[in-house]
């Protein structure tokens, strides 16, 4: 008991506290624009969000694989859902029809995601998420969501549906400040302030945009109370083609447990063990169902904590419990989740610019593992190039695709991972296709 009332872990919490709110709170409110949610509808996204990822973190603590790992609404998911808001109007399904189909897919990868950690498939599940895997994951998912960082930090709506969307010159600029400062604290500033460059930039960022632009930008009202309910994107609906490529999305999330489990091993000085694995990803499996039923964006461990860790050294579990638990007060109280849905988009995006450009380190972390035969070589290669091009090509490029796979194919973040998966798991024989190469030259 006397742990728990001591000053130095109450503010090592504190730490956790900051991190887990500045990787939380951009996602419900860009979830609510995108699917133009009303002002109550956000704010209920933004309290579940804080309330059910201060609970995740807590019992993956001491239920699941029992490190101060952030468990947190993931980063695959999320690109992958603003994605199909950018596709569904041009494909002519509504949002309503897009969220109810994305939250029925949800759930049954939900499902699917408890079932390998209550029947210990995960260690076969590990082989096929190898070094090459994980490094043209990293990669994809980092372009992808710096892209919808980007479009936010220039002012251009979330939403699909807003007519001939614009870039807001003031506010881009003002966004561009927020991402030099955040770099020059976490670059240049000491190691008690670097340690907080996120939270200063988008507070700084915040201030500075309720001077210059409060006036002449469109408020979110927040004066009633939270439309707490479930489904909140949309009552169910069974789209075949959302369905599928969100089941596929869920499988996908899998390697967030692997990267973030197997990073944390140095730092432990210990190897996971399958009942780790088992754990995570039963108790992964469950939040994911109830993000599912929410609304919400699915549940992972985070592979960012990785770097937390590694410039923190908060390895215990007590801080980390205790940042759940402030996360958990937060998501309850109304106020905080009122001030929060005006976080200013463009700030936020901003910030998260920042922190996600740490995935390129991640990435090559991952390279670094791999042999460079030419057959590796083209292993990498094929998917991450394919994967960048299919997330750039215009929508209108996959009409003539049959409609039940067509959310799938359009999304080249899903392509370039599921190409990686089929390359590096047929093996070919090294020395031969080598050899052939080596003769061709």
């Amino acid at each position: 008991m006397r742990e728990w009332i001591r000053l130095k872990h109450w503010t090592a919490g504190l730490q956790w506290l900051f991190f887990l709110f500045t990787n939380t709170v951009v996602i419900p409110i860009t979830l609510g624009s995108a699917f133009q949610l009303t002002p109550e509808k956000i704010l209920s996204l933004l309290q579940l969000s804080f309330f059910f990822t201060g609970a995740a973190c807590i019992i993956q603590a001491l239920l699941g694989h029992r490190r101060s790992i952030m468990e947190g609404q993931s980063g695959l998911w999320w690109g992958v859902i603003l994605s199909l808001c950018y596709l569904a109007p041009a494909q002519g399904i509504s949002l309503s029809v897009l969220g109810g189909s994305i939250s029925a897919g949800i759930i049954i990868s939900g499902i699917i995601t408890m079932l390998i950690g209550l029947s210990g498939l995960s260690p076969y599940a590990a082989k096929w998420f190898n070094a090459g895997v994980m490094a043209v994951f990293t990669f994809l998912l980092a372009v992808r969501l710096n892209t919808i960082f980007l479009k936010g930090m220039l002012g251009i709506p979330f939403s699909a549906l807003e007519a001939s969307p614009q870039i807001d010159g003031p506010v881009f600029l003002l966004s561009c400040a927020v991402v030099l400062l955040t770099i020059f604290l976490s670059v240049k500033g000491r190691h008690k302030i670097s340690r907080y460059s996120l939270l200063i930039g988008i507070i700084a960022g915040w201030v500075v945009y309720e001077l210059l632009f409060k006036s002449g930008k469109k408020e979110i009202s927040t004066t009633g109370e939270a439309d707490v309910g479930v489904f909140l994107l949309g009552e169910p609906a069974f789209d075949i083609g959302i369905i599928v490529t969100a089941v596929i999305a869920g499988m996908l999330n899998l390697s967030n447990t692997f990267g973030a489990l197997k990073g944390t091993d140095e730092l432990y000085k210990s190897q996971t063990s399958n009942q780790q694995y088992r754990r995570s990803f039963t108790i992964s499996g469950i939040f994911t169902v109830i993000s599912g039923l929410f609304g919400m964006v699915p549940y992972a461990p985070y592979v960012s904590s990785i770097g937390f860790l590694s410039q923190t050294r908060i390895l215990e579990r007590l801080p980390f419990i205790l940042g759940g638990l402030m996360f958990i007060v937060m998501g309850i109280i109304p106020a905080i989740g009122n001030l929060m849905v005006k976080m200013p988009l463009s700030v936020g995006s901003a910030a998260l610019l920042v922190a996600y450009m740490r995935l390129l380190q991640t990435s090559l972390s991952y390279f670094a593992q791999i042999d460079m035969t030419p057959a590796n070589l083209y292993r990498v290669a094929v998917p991450l190039f394919i994967g960048i091009i299919f997330m750039f090509f215009p929508v209108e490029y996959f009409m003539s695709v049959p409609a039940f796979i067509r959310p799938l194919v359009s999304n080249g973040l899903l392509v370039g991972i599921l190409l990686a998966l089929f390359l590096e798991n047929i093996r070919f024989e090294n020395r031969r296709l080598d050899r052939r190469t080596e003769q061709t030259l």
